[in-house]
């Protein structure tokens, strides 16, 4: 099958084309043919190298998380799909790989595609649906009358975001440039802070959870507008004691998490705010819960462009100029 791959771990690391063979089917995962992928800022940080030690993957590795098409068979003890199904997932951690023409998956990984979604749609929704959907359904427990802050608002994160805690009955306020602000709005975003004229932390104050998808800066300054028994989740680090336990990673690395997120934990302790690290997991179940929200038409996708699948390593390259508006789709069938 025809792939894009890299031969080994740097930011200088360009994908290159591959013709590989088709993935082993395992007892309880299903062949997916994809006609459509996401592209995450994710991609490119494994593809740096930043998660070699936690996801040790062997060489070439083809990138790619996001992914939308039919099922093309099914493993002996597969029970949910049937060849044939539009489905739509998060391929698992160990055996990622969507930027191919076919993908073994975990059932479990997988939902039916919403109904109301072409392929590229359905794509650009599980890795950030996820995320969205853990952080604040799962980790935060958001409720009616809440207020979240959520940081990048025009991100592929942001977007999907804004739209499932507007739906929880939340006030929501983001932050973006101001080129976005109508977006912004048009998503249901309450309060939308110019991130290059206003200081978001001496704007918005008592709030019951921050969202964060940015550095390190944008980490601690958050805390400020964080009420007592507030929580700060991040995706993009540092890791923390929780997250190496739910990774049931090794003594030695539960230590080094413990050490990495020391910082924020201890300037987090003075505001009287908790502070959580999410790394997404893929799910079926949430799938399934998200997609009759899109069919109900309470999300809708963002999508900024679409690319032919041999333009792929073009798509990683846009996806990290940090300028996309949603999601990147390549569009591989």
């Amino acid at each position: 099958m025809k792939a894009f791959a890299i031969q080994g771990y740097g930011k200088q690391v360009t994908l290159q084309a591959v013709e590989i063979a088709e993935p082993t089917l395992g007892e309880h995962e299903v062949m997916v043919r994809i006609q459509a992928a996401g592209v995450n800022p994710l991609d490119a940080k494994i593809r740096d190298g930043e998660f070699k030690l936690l996801l040790p993957y062997p060489m070439p590795l083809i990138l790619g998380h996001d992914l939308a098409g039919v099922v093309t068979r099914v493993g002996a003890q597969a029970r949910r799909f049937k060849v044939g199904d539009q489905v739509y997932g998060r391929a698992d951690d160990g055996r990622i790989g969507t930027f191919a023409e076919f993908i073994a998956v975990k059932e479990d990984s997988l939902a039916l595609k919403p109904a109301t979604l072409g392929m590229p749609e359905a794509a650009s929704i599980p890795l950030v649906g996820l995320t969205a959907w853990q952080a604040l359904v799962e980790k935060a427990q958001l409720k009616k009358g809440q207020k979240v802050l959520i940081h990048a608002g025009a991100g592929g994160v942001g977007t999907f975001a804004i739209q499932l805690a507007k739906h929880l009955g939340a006030t929501v306020a983001t932050t973006t440039s101001a080129a976005n602000i109508g977006l912004m709005k048009s998503l249901g975003a309450d309060i939308v802070i110019d991130y290059q004229k206003d200081a978001f932390e001496k704007t918005l104050r008592d709030y019951d959870l921050v969202l964060n998808s940015l550095g390190g800066d944008t980490l601690k300054k958050s805390l400020a507008v964080l009420k007592p028994g507030g929580l700060l989740i991040s995706i993009s680090g540092p890791p923390d004691l929780e997250f190496a336990k739910r990774a049931k990673l090794s003594g030695f690395f539960q230590l080094v998490m413990r050490l990495l997120s020391l910082g924020i934990r201890r300037k987090a302790k003075p505001h009287g705010v908790n502070y959580s690290f999410l790394f997404m997991r893929a799910s079926g179940d949430q799938l399934r819960q998200i997609a009759a929200l899109i069919e109900a038409g309470v999300i809708r996708p963002v999508l900024d462009k679409v690319f032919p699948f041999q333009a792929t390593p073009q798509a990683l390259a846009y996806v990290e100029t940090g300028r996309a508006k949603g999601k990147v789709v390549i569009e591989v069938q």
